[in-house]
């Protein structure tokens, strides 16, 4: 191999510039054809310029807009390519349907992963591909055990972090514990300790939706997006229900009149609120903490002055404000659990002469004997989203329908995993939705 050089000397002048050039007259084989250094005076600084190498780095292939086409087989697009992997952390089959609707649309396999309990139930996770360096997305959907569901998807996010992945997102439709986020009695406010523990555990961002409190945010120390499922519901209204201009929006208590006020102004449609309904265990609950027993002392306080008790609440007769008869009653809230508020607010709208009764709700829960409940009652369907899989309760009770959100999730992780804006998911969101 012969190498020339060309040497211009710096004395000549201050700011003359030494060029040594380096012609390589052998190419081996895979090699560089020509590499050229330049030297510049008085710094260090040295400027490689290589030419005929393959690149070490190839920039990811942004996925498709929704409603666009990417021009090429989705079965093409594996995830190790652009450094996007997504797992789903439940051990349950069943809950994994939703992990299989967002990667379908995304045009990606799911992740390859273990996730089993031992015999002494204990969790254990297996991690079977690299993800050194990749973008992880973790699907959880929560499942009857919840508190299994927790430990699957904290195993997993540490796993993933231990592995050196170079972000770990989790994808939480439903919050577990979201309802015990106010303190009560001598309780705890489960939802902070919830968010603690999936920060420490190495979540770098969190995808959920309709939060049962938006303040549930301020839990974390990451970045939170906050989704909505009400641009579904309000879709399936419109295209599902024929006569939807003659409904009303209902909202069961008070507590859930801003999110019937939300329905009701974006389909121009009238609010109906139930008034006097038996006592609501989240927001009427006596609080507890009274002891020590409150007892008449001399000392410390002037014997003139004493604190004033307050007055307990007595709650008026089941009122409805707003007109119900001859029209549909759609009931809207965010969570389905226990129907029992449910079922007594449509028995109060049918008697006040509703002729068709809808539930609308984001999370369908619908523990312990909530099927039977709904198909006894005189609710004509509930409408949930795939938050959470309720296969099971679909099969007991016909009355209940299903609307699909993967849409917006799988938006959420491309863009996400593109770096780019969220804010085309919060269009015409208020402070108050």
């Amino acid at each position: 191999m012969c190498w020339k050089s060309d040497y211009v000397s710096e004395e000549t002048e201050r700011h003359e510039v030494r060029r040594l050039e380096y012609e390589q007259v052998e190419k081996p084989p895979q090699a560089c054809s020509f590499i050229q250094i330049r030297l510049v005076a008085g710094c260090n600084r040295i400027l490689y310029t290589l030419e005929g190498l393959s690149a070490a780095w190839v920039p990811r292939d942004p996925l498709p807009e929704c409603g666009q086409s990417s021009g090429r087989d989705p079965r093409d697009m594996n995830h190790t390519k652009g450094g996007l992997v997504i797992f789903t952390a439940n051990s349950h089959p069943s809950n994994r349907e939703l992990g299989k609707r967002i990667a379908e649309r995304l045009g990606v396999e799911l992740g390859k992963v273990q996730v089993y309990q031992e015999a002494n139930r204990e969790t254990r996770v297996q991690i079977q591909e690299s993800v050194r360096g990749k973008d992880v997305f973790v699907i959880q959907t929560v499942s009857k055990d919840v508190n299994t569901t927790i430990m699957e998807m904290l195993i997993l996010v540490y796993a993933c972090r231990t592995s050196c992945a170079r972000s770990i997102t989790g994808v939480l439709p439903y919050f577990p514990y979201s309802k015990q986020c106010k303190m009560r009695k001598r309780g705890s406010i489960v939802s902070k300790l919830i968010a603690s523990m999936v920060c420490k555990a190495g979540l770098t961002h969190l995808i959920t939706m309709d939060l049962h409190q938006k303040e549930i945010q301020g839990f974390f120390n990451i970045p939170v997006d906050n989704l909505r499922a009400s641009p579904f519901l309000l879709q399936y209204i419109q295209e599902e229900i024929p006569d939807y201009r003659n409904a009303v929006i209902v909202a069961k208590s008070p507590a859930s009149a801003k999110r019937a006020q939300s329905f009701a102004e974006r389909l121009r449609l009238g609010i109906a609120v139930i008034h006097g309904e038996a006592q609501d265990a989240e927001s009427d609950q006596v609080d507890g903490r009274h002891s020590p027993p409150t007892v008449k002392t001399t000392g410390a306080i002037h014997p003139s002055m004493e604190i004033p008790l307050l007055i307990p609440k007595e709650k008026p007769p089941i009122t409805v404000v707003g007109d119900v008869g001859g029209r549909i009653a759609i009931i809207v809230d965010d969570i389905i659990d226990d129907v029992d508020s449910f079922v007594a607010a449509a028995e109060t709208l049918k008697e006040r002469g509703a002729y068709k009764i809808f539930v609308m709700a984001t999370h369908g829960l619908l523990s312990s004997d909530a099927p039977r409940f709904i198909e006894e009652s005189a609710i004509d369907e509930v409408v949930v989203t795939n938050t959470i899989p309720h296969e099971l309760q679909k099969l007991q009770c016909p009355k209940i329908k299903t609307v699909d959100i993967s849409m917006i999730l799988s938006e959420a992780i491309r863009r996400i995993h593109n770096g780019e804006s969220m804010s085309y998911l919060f269009r015409n969101i208020g402070v108050d939705d």
